[in-house]
């Protein structure tokens, strides 16, 4: 019989604080909670994360480059040119938003839940993980060719989070295929004038 190898302990807190915060956010959630889903003691979850608050700040953390790998992995398996890539991000999104446990940008839904609290460590983590979306997307435009490749970046982010709120008030992921559209045809465009 096989022995099972259990996880760290670290690990294990940080999935269950993705599990609870994801699905019903930071402030709902105790550190209780999270402590018995890890199934160890709140003494022990506090010897890793001094803090709530910097458990929250390593819940984002710990969701930063899956999420930044997604997105590169749509990206690159996407058939097609640099617009057609931008596109096909928009509607991988779209596919995900549209199963039943998607609740949002966990990034998103975090910042909202600590508008008060601007200095917050969660927030600085989720501001760095936005910008490096950012970056990584103009990366892509500049290596395309874009000849100004961080305007470009910064509409279809914009176009990014936009898509998120409202698929997060309406429950719609149609509005993540409009942004789709919209962001391709801003990509085709900027193609087009970069060449000329």
């Amino acid at each position: 019989m096989a022995e099972t190898i259990q996880k760290p302990t670290r690990e294990r807190i940080l999935d269950a604080a993705n599990k609870l915060f994801y699905t019903e956010g930071i402030r709902a959630v105790s550190v209780d909670a999270i402590a018995e889903k890890a199934g160890i003691t709140k003494k022990s979850l506090y010897y890793h994360f001094k803090s709530k608050d910097e458990l929250i700040a390593g819940y984002l953390a710990s969701r930063d480059q899956p999420n930044l790998a997604a997105f590169s992995r749509w990206f690159d398996e996407a058939d097609g040119d640099i617009a057609d890539k931008t596109e096909a991000m928009f509607r991988q999104v779209a596919q995900n938003a549209r199963h039943p446990k998607w609740r949002g940008c966990g990034f998103i839904r975090t910042a909202a839940e600590l508008a008060n609290m601007p200095g917050h460590p969660a927030v600085t983590v989720g501001a760095q993980h936005k910008k490096k979306f950012e970056g990584w997307l103009c990366e892509q435009y500049r290596d395309a060719g874009i000849k100004e490749p961080a305007p470009l970046a910064r509409s279809v982010v914009l176009l990014m989070e936009g898509a998120f709120s409202m698929m997060l008030i309406h429950r719609d992921a149609t509005y993540a295929e409009a942004a789709a559209s919209t962001a391709r045809g801003l990509v085709s465009l900027q193609q087009k004038t970069s060449v000329s």
